[in-house]
């Protein structure tokens, strides 16, 4: 019988297996698909010389996770690539803005848009490195972040205070036109919201586009050297050099609680697997309270507020093999390995009113990922391995362009907006689908079909607003790891702080097990434990 029991084998489950491991525990991982990773995967399924990420690439997060850097994967074969450029964000008038890990050549690439704003982001950037060592602690520990939050508070009052917190909380729209004369830094904050579900004239919408911003300037928007897998390969190496180990083809279809704790869980073959001192599940809000636990071990309030829980929007990705580079318009956006594909802000803010109306978009604001350009061992010289991901509604109730797509997601309607998401790169990169060797459509069926944690598509475990973040997170009166179930312990990206491939659920899910699993007067793994709250790293 293991000490403990992980539910899935994704990013955030494997760090909580590592992290409890470490700490002498025997682990048991599993997972649902016939490979570990969740939403950290790659395949040759698009072409055989083509290495293609089945759902997420870039990885800011990561990058600056103080849990990820404390499990040293390096030692077990990761390699981070990053591309020449972080970001580029082209107009069909082939104007650019760029974001580069190179400071300077961020804020020239906004002077082009006007001269006062490389200035600008400068500022921006300022504030950013004076409140980035808290910022990141209190991002990534459990919540509440107490020691953290107060170090911060101290630092924003140096900052401007009020003034800062307001710039935070501002829609990114606002934010932008308060920060910038010309579109260049708008649209390098809005299009970075856009990556959670936060639409331009969001509350919260510019804190969040600002932070993502700040984190490529600072680290990029590296990629696992030879495919997203990389990163899962290294936290499966370092779980089995522990004694860990992962089990696949493993679906659970029930926590078992008895005498009111969480003791083990039971297999859709029916097979129960103990648990010594936890179960930690690195799944959706909804699965765990909605199938995984019985409604009778749950309190009445939080099933209500289950009610209301609210996802992120659905996604829409295809995967190309192309014959040869991008023939982008704007020629910054050849070094970058994101596109933002948008032209303006106004028409950001019309793709996220037509999501809000539940109508499928027109002109969809597109991410494009250039992963050969990041990383030239996904496919032959002289190619482009490359995917675009799009936004839609869960519930489609009209096509805002012409051709009638339903939202049933048939092969004619994957089809015909596959063919609509190739369009809006044409308009920024004329040729480009003369250079399509292979592609493939993953639509919202399909991502969930191939990871169970993506209902419908959906990517951050949640909605990033601020209605379901802090304390919010995943429902009213939660944001901490535990559980209304002794002993279960929530570890996806539906805990806080969300979404993004950096560990931190899976590490205060663990953190928080082995808190509660403590023989009375060990003074000091007591202390080591919070040393590892305050920094997410051993000392």
């Amino acid at each position: 019988m293991p000490d403990a029991v992980v539910i899935g084998a994704g990013p955030n489950g494997l760090v909580a297996a590592n992290l409890l491991a470490d700490a002498g525990w025997s682990v048991e991982v599993l997972e649902e698909q016939p490979e570990p990773g969740g939403a950290v995967r790659h395949d040759q399924g698009v072409d055989p010389a083509f290495v293609n990420d089945l759902f997420s690439s870039f990885y800011p997060l990561a990058a600056a996770s103080p849990v990820l850097a404390g499990l040293r994967l390096q030692d077990h074969g990761l390699r981070w690539s990053h591309a020449p450029s972080v970001l580029a964000h082209p107009l069909t008038d082939g104007s650019c803005a760029v974001l580069d890990r190179d400071l300077d050549a961020t804020a020239a690439s906004l002077d082009a848009f006007d001269p006062a704003d490389g200035d600008a982001w400068r500022r921006l950037h300022e504030v950013w490195e004076g409140l980035r060592p808290d910022l990141l602690d209190a991002l990534f520990t459990p919540f509440p972040p107490v020691r953290a939050t107060a170090r911060l508070a101290l630092k924003l009052r140096a900052a401007g205070g009020l003034r800062m917190a307001r710039s935070l909380v501002l829609p990114v729209r606002r934010l932008g036109e308060e920060e910038f004369r010309g579109q260049g830094g708008r649209l390098l904050l809005a299009g970075n919201a856009l990556h959670a579900d936060l639409a331009p004239e969001s509350s919260g919408s510019g804190g969040f586009g600002w932070l993502m911003a700040m984190l490529g300037q600072t680290y990029g928007f590296p990629v696992p050297a030879g495919g997203s897998g990389a990163l899962t390969s290294a936290l499966v190496r370092r779980l089995e050099s522990r004694g860990g180990r992962v089990r696949c083809g493993q679906r659970v279809t029930r926590v078992v609680v008895r005498g009111g704790r969480a003791v083990g869980v039971r297999t859709a073959a029916g097979d129960a697997v103990r648990a010594r001192r936890a179960v930690l599940a690195d799944v959706s809000v909804p699965a765990l309270y909605g199938e995984l636990v019985e409604p009778e071990h749950l309190p009445a309030q939080l099933l209500e507020d289950l009610r209301r829980f609210q996802w992120d929007f659905a996604t829409f990705k295809v995967d190309w093999a192309l014959d040869g580079p991008v023939p982008w318009q704007a020629e910054q956006a050849s070094r970058a390995g994101t596109v933002h594909l948008s032209d303006g802000m106004d028409e950001l803010t019309r793709f996220a009113a037509q999501i809000a109306m539940r109508q499928v978009p027109d002109r969809p604001f597109t991410i494009f990922g250039q992963m050969t350009t990041s990383d030239a061992t996904r496919s032959p010289q002289g190619t482009e391995s490359a995917w675009a991901y799009t936004h839609i509604p869960h519930d489609i109730r009209s096509d805002a362009g012409d051709e009638g797509i339903t939202g049933d997601w048939s092969a004619k309607d994957k089809e015909l907006f596959a063919d609509r998401v190739e369009r809006q790169v044409e308009r920024f990169a004329p040729g480009f689908r003369d250079l399509i060797r292979a592609r493939r459509v993953l639509a919202p069926p399909t991502l969930e079909a191939m990871d169970g944690n993506l209902t419908g598509g959906a990517i951050n475990g949640g909605t990033t607003a601020m209605h379901q973040q802090l304390v919010f997170r995943p429902l009213p009166g939660t944001g901490r790891p535990e559980t209304p179930v002794p002993g279960l312990f929530l570890a996806s990206s539906g805990a806080h702080p969300g979404g993004g491939v950096h560990g931190a659920p899976g590490s205060n899910a663990a953190r928080a097990a082995l808190r509660r699993n403590l023989p009375p007067g060990l003074a000091g793994a007591q202390r080591l434990l919070a040393r590892r709250d305050r920094t997410g790293t051993r000392r």
